[in-house]
């Protein structure tokens, strides 16, 4: 019984039959006609002009992103546990040229306006000092936790105010957007921010993730960047096909909110144990390690989270019964 992480879920039906589907001969790269539908697609989605590129990994996904936003002299403000600081092995620096992370504090791995400025005022406006260009944000964060359509804005505020663009890590955004029940453009703030890395592996894809820019001209840039980073796929319309089959009747949305209300029940069995709130599809939960050794004698499996405590991840095909045994189980300890 499956609890490690949504990258582990199954590909959902709809996906394999489109991409199925995608198997007959096309203009190879992205000049199919399942790629060259994307804009179109998520400027519909967000309800304003957009340019979306396909990635394979998350990974690429955020980097290339964000290196339009950046020269190789600048730097990157994020939160201390933002993916891009902690898990994506050194590959913003890679493809960011050389570009530098400036890491900002926060609770629950969210910035704040207050965080953001104490990170950004140290900073001389000199060239002896490695000067912010953008700002990442991740949305759900890495707790789990979603940026509200408020949060959002103070921040942008404060990167209008300092010249930085924006970037929104959406790894989950799928799940922060289910959760705030607003629209997919207040639940990343499309009319204030340059990029959004838009997840879609995590959430019942097979190998897709979208780049989607709001400034189109970064997607220009980006193409050729994609290229020279050996990720420009040959059968580019694999990828797309995911892609168009999740946005397709909000399928997305439905399978995060199949994800979110599994982590909502095992959020009521887990009553005080809980060190974080629970805004998405994350559980960070206190175990001892004989609670921990007494849930995997029963054939769950997740993983530890530092000392005396574990993270539960649910996904889009989270079985009912497993998640309500997991909770039994909890709520039994």
């Amino acid at each position: 019984m499956q609890f490690l992480s949504d990258n582990a879920a199954r590909v959902h039906p709809a996906v394999w039959a489109a991409m199925q589907a995608a198997d007959a001969p096309d203009t190879p790269y992205d000049g199919d006609a399942l790629s060259a539908r994307l804009d179109q697609a998520f400027s519909a989605l967000f309800g304003r002009p957009c340019a979306a590129l396909w990635a394979a990994t998350g990974t690429a996904a955020n980097c290339l992103a964000l290196a339009p936003l950046v020269p190789p002299h600048g730097a990157v403000v994020c939160h201390r546990e933002a993916h891009i600081e902690i898990d994506e092995g050194g590959a913003p620096g890679f493809f960011l040229h050389g570009a530098k992370l400036i890491l900002a504090e926060g609770e629950g791995a969210k910035l704040t306006p207050a965080t953001l400025a104490a990170a950004l005022d140290p900073i001389r406006r000199d060239v002896h000092q490695v000067q912010p260009q953008a700002l990442s944000l991740t949305q759900a964060s890495e707790y789990g936790r979603a940026y509200s359509p408020g949060e959002l804005a103070a921040l942008c505020d404060v990167a209008d105010a300092r010249g930085l663009r924006v970037h929104v890590d959406g790894a989950r955004f799928a799940n922060a957007a289910a959760h705030l029940g607003c629209s997919p453009a207040e639940a990343c703030a499309a009319d204030r921010i340059a990029a959004l890395s838009f997840g879609f592996v995590k959430n019942g894809g097979m190998s897709a993730e979208a780049m989607v820019f709001f400034d189109p001209v970064l997607a220009d840039v980006v193409r050729y960047r994609r290229k020279r980073a050996g990720h420009l796929q040959s059968k580019g319309r694999f990828l797309a096909a995911q892609i168009l089959a999740l946005l397709e009747g909000d399928l997305w949305l439905e399978n995060a909110r199949a994800a979110n209300a599994a982590a909502q029940e095992l959020a009521a069995a887990c009553a005080g144990r809980l060190l974080h709130p629970v805004e998405a599809n994350e559980l960070f939960v206190r175990f001892s390690a004989a609670e921990r050794a007494a849930l995997r004698a029963q054939g769950f499996t997740f993983y530890d989270w530092g000392e005396g405590a574990a993270r539960l991840v649910t996904a889009w095909n989270s079985a009912p019964a497993d998640v309500a045994a997991l909770a039994r189980a909890i709520a039994a300890l």
